[in-house]
């Protein structure tokens, strides 16, 4: 007796077999397939954002900042409404940017920004296929008005770049 699932013979079948276009019955197999993986083990929604964002990294000499989350107290207004802040600051070797994220009421959100040494630095922000821009004041500080929630991304770089100055890059964040 043999330890080989396979009758002699049964192997040279398969390799035939497989070396056969593709017919109506594979992509009847294949489809119900896709359909049991679609039902148990859906992509996660913002997966090809991700990924886009990962390809898109055109700055491959860039510094990536690390991410650090922060809970801000709820901000009363004088009305009855409370809107929810958050902070979220990033740290890499050479700089540091702490940006706010706070929801306006008609939907969407305004990210409050300070880079740190980052007087007139010019901040990509890039939100699905929308990409935009702003240069922080001497202060270092940068706004960005009537965000769509998305997932997100800073790119920070010195306006006048020099020979080793390089993008500092933060990790995707969804707001």
């Amino acid at each position: 007796m043999t330890d080989d699932p396979f009758r002699p013979g049964q192997l040279d079948e398969l390799d035939r077999l497989a070396a056969l276009p593709i017919d109506d019955a594979d992509l009847q197999a294949l489809d119900v397939l896709r359909g049991i993986y679609e039902a148990d083990d859906p992509v996660p929604p913002t997966l090809l954002d991700r990924v886009t964002f990962a390809i898109t990294l055109d700055d491959l000499e860039a510094e990536v900042a690390r991410l650090q989350r922060e809970a801000v107290p709820e901000l009363q207004a004088r009305s009855e409404d409370v809107l929810k802040a958050q902070t979220v600051t990033f740290t890499s070797e050479t700089l540091t940017t702490m940006v706010t994220i706070t929801p306006i009421p008609n939907g969407g959100v305004r990210l409050d920004g300070w880079a740190s040494p980052g007087a007139f630095l010019g901040v990509e922000l890039r939100i699905g296929e929308e990409t935009r821009h702003v240069t922080a004041d001497e202060d270092g500080r940068f706004v960005f008005e009537h965000v769509e929630h998305g997932l997100a991304q800073l790119v920070l770089r010195q306006n006048e770049m020099t020979e080793g100055d390089h993008p500092v890059i933060t990790p995707a964040i969804e707001i």
